[in-house]
């Protein structure tokens, strides 16, 4: 089996889920059950990042322990990966003392065993809300971009790790795509940055000023810098630091590192491609394979925020319309690797348009006549594998997998609509109703098997709808288990599917 490590960052636990983290949640997910569709041996993390100063300073400020704060949070997370119905193998938590600290400390061990830790002092600004040191450069108006605030101006003696050391090893490893970042432009971002060359950058923080954090190992005065702790979470929930031999081979490590995929959102890109990969290079493991950057959500064409009252709550929609609507939608509707915008009203005009209209009364449409064909073991039967439809099917498919390994989740839905135009178009032309006999048998079986390829294509994306599709197709629950323990090379087969009993359930999209 080919092994498919795939990796969420960790949300930032200082405030409830919102719809951004949701949609990058969906995206690993999608490619999550794509890979296992192939058969391959995936491991999908995500978790939550618990520890830095903007933590310490909200659980302040709603007058809780931080401990109790970041785990009412954290669970909120963990609730919405299980309302999503996202099918993550494991959940790291950062303030996890068996499991995150042992590994993020034996990665400070081994940086400095490389000779790339010093100590030093830092006088510059510090913005909380990202958790990172500023430049003039970086700021806008005086202001941190992200955050709309003045970052706050500091100086302290801490510990420095090497960064610039690794400038021109990094830009080679992204230049040959070796370390690949998509789409191109995060690319080109990354390494114009890389280009200007990288700086040497603070690494921990005096524990008299934050106590809420990995201590650095042999200094107890001292804090790690929270995206030095944060990123070791993709080796840590592996084993890291916790293997029960001297080799670091071991288990889940050896299994699965490095990271087939990273997924990000564009406001951390450069702490993934920059130092990330430095860290890496400097203890000896391999660099992750991909890191892929998507963009923002909006709300109503402006950016989502309290004071304005847009703020998505992706429980909320769920609980309206259906968790698959707004799977699909996220999916669908926000530009893979760009910004995209959410609207109430644009929302429903897709629910509508594309489910309810869609793929709700496309399946009804075929359900319907195929249920009233009595003994249908012996006379929904296979068809001429050449015939049209069957091509079309095959066609889609091609399209489908070019599109999803390469991100492209918006195309790789569009691709499924269009064929099931073709199965309405199917429908009108060959009129199943006015047919009898062996016809239409044939043009019933037909859609029924184009059906069922729907249903294996939309399984990343809608799993809930797939499978509701497939009750439908094979109510014999010993028939539904064999066709859905079959690989995707096996279910892309055309016309090897025997429909034993079929039956109506009730609608996929009840109409708004």
């Amino acid at each position: 089996m080919n092994k498919f490590y795939i990796t969420t960052s960790i949300a930032y636990a200082n405030a409830v889920p919102h719809i951004g983290f949701a949609m990058e949640s969906l995206q690993a997910d999608a490619l999550a059950r794509y890979h296992r569709m192939k058969g391959d041996d995936v491991f999908f993390l995500t978790g939550t990042d618990e520890n830095g100063a903007k933590i310490k300073k909200t659980a302040q400020e709603k007058k809780v322990e931080t401990q109790e704060f970041v785990d009412e949070i954290s669970a909120k997370f963990q609730l919405l990966s299980d309302t999503l119905n996202i099918s993550n193998n494991d959940f790291i938590r950062t303030t996890d003392k068996n499991r995150h600290w042992p590994a993020a400390q034996k990665l400070w061990r081994k940086l400095v065993e490389a000779g790339d830790i010093y100590k030093g002092e830092y006088q510059g600004y510090y913005c909380v809300g990202c958790e990172a040191y500023l430049t003039e450069k970086d700021l806008t108006d005086g202001k941190c971009p992200y955050h709309q605030k003045e970052p706050e101006k500091i100086k302290e003696k801490n510990y420095f790790f090497k960064l610039s050391k690794y400038s021109k090893i990094i830009q080679e490893k992204i230049e040959s795509n070796e370390l690949e970042i998509l789409p191109e432009s995060r690319k080109n971002e990354t390494l114009n940055v890389i280009k200007k060359g990288l700086i040497d950058i603070s690494f921990s923080r005096s524990r008299k000023v934050l106590n809420w954090g990995v201590p650095v190992p042999g200094d107890k005065t001292q804090t790690m810098y929270v995206w030095c702790d944060a990123l070791a979470n993709y080796i840590s929930a592996l084993g890291y630091g916790r293997c029960p031999t001297p080799s670091e081979g071991v288990g889940h490590l050896m299994r699965y590192w490095p990271a087939d995929v990273h997924i990000i959102g564009k406001d951390i890109l450069r702490f993934h491609t920059a130092i990330w990969p430095a860290m890496l290079l400097s203890v000896g493991l391999p660099l992750p394979k991909k890191i892929f950057v998507h963009g923002f959500i909006t709300s109503g064409g402006q950016k989502m925020s309290k004071s304005l009252g847009n703020v998505i709550d992706p429980f909320e929609v769920a609980d309206k319309y259906g968790v698959d609507a707004l799977r699909y939608y996220l999916l669908k509707e926000i530009p893979s690797g760009g910004d995209g915008d959410f609207s109430f009203e644009r929302f429903e005009e897709v629910y509508q348009a594309d489910l309810a209209n869609g793929i709700g009364n496309l399946t009804a449409r075929i359900i319907s006549p195929a249920a009233k064909i009595k003994n249908q073991k012996s006379k929904i039967k296979t068809t001429n594998k050449n015939s049209k439809i069957s091509i079309e099917a095959e066609n889609c498919w091609r399209e489908y997998e070019k599109f999803i390994n390469n991100f492209k989740f918006n195309k790789t839905l569009n691709t499924i609509w269009e064929f099931i135009g073709v199965c309405d178009e199917y429908i009108e032309k060959n009129k199943p109703w006015e047919l009898e006999g062996d016809e239409k048998n044939k043009v019933v079986y037909n859609l029924l098997e184009s059906l069922r390829q729907i249903a294996w294509m939309i399984q990343p994306f809608m799993p809930e709808t797939s499978n509701k599709i497939f009750r439908q197709l094979f109510t014999d629950e010993k028939e539904r288990k064999k066709e859905l323990n079959k690989n995707l090379k096996e279910a892309r087969e055309w016309g090897k599917a025997e429909f034993m009993k079929v039956k109506k359930g009730e609608s996929l999209f009840p109409r708004l």
